[in-house]
């Protein structure tokens, strides 16, 4: 992955919110990033995009692409925000 993947990642990661409805548990994240790279992250299986037409601007975490963007953080040093 190059940088600028691993950087949309955790900011995808950063601003993302947990899912907590009857449908889904996913994490989400808004799709206003770069899409060559947002379609090398769904090709890693990082992430992938929602059939819910109330969620065509967001994307979901795999759990692998939820403990990748972990470790890119602790790598980077940047601390998640408990906001």
């Amino acid at each position: 992955m190059t940088k600028i993947d691993d950087l949309t990642l955790m900011l995808l990661y950063l601003t993302s919110w947990a899912e907590n409805d009857q449908v889904s548990t996913d994490r989400l994240s808004w799709k206003g990033y770069d899409f060559a790279s947002l379609n090398k992250l769904t090709d890693k299986e990082f992430l992938y995009a929602s059939n819910r037409p109330s969620h065509v601007k967001s994307v979901h975490f795999t759990a692998e692409g939820e403990k990748k963007a972990k470790e890119l953080l602790i790598k980077y040093h940047i601390q998640q925000s408990t906001n």
